[in-house]
């Protein structure tokens, strides 16, 4: 994944900034595997907590609002947030393989919602950040 500037970084929509989140917490994790299989235990730690802190980001910007699903949400990214530190204590490569299932396919999602609302909303809206997105910069 390629490095993006802070300055790009407020270029992009709340919604495009948690969209990166999900593919740097699905890159973390696959260097995360990779470094368990190759004994680089250092690495791991660094990278599965580099995804925990993640996690713990885009749970930190969930909209409680939304009703249950932000509920059920959060519960999710706790779950995962608990696997990982497992997985980080046992050097469990399924653990992080579970994981990896689970954001991808909550990113998979949240990318065709980002397609479906782009026609259904007005301008200023797509423009309009909160404090999470403004403080969502994550360099990994």
């Amino acid at each position: 994944m390629t490095l993006i500037s802070k300055e790009a970084l407020h270029k992009k929509s709340p919604q495009e900034i948690t969209a990166l989140l999900y593919e740097a917490c699905i890159n973390n994790l696959e260097d995360a595997k990779t470094a368990i299989n190759e004994k680089d235990f250092v690495l791991a730690n660094e990278k599965l907590q580099k995804s925990n802190d993640i996690l713990e980001r885009l749970g930190g910007g969930i909209n409680y609002e939304a009703g249950i699903i932000a509920d059920q949400l959060d519960t999710v990214y706790n779950y995962m947030a608990d696997r990982l530190v497992q997985a980080n204590y046992n050097k469990d490569v399924t653990a992080i393989e579970e994981v990896i299932k689970l954001v991808t396919e909550l990113s998979s999602a949240w990318h065709e919602a980002m397609k479906k609302s782009k026609d259904s909303q007005p301008k200023t809206m797509k423009q309009k950040a909160n404090a999470y997105e403004q403080m969502a910069i994550y360099d990994n």
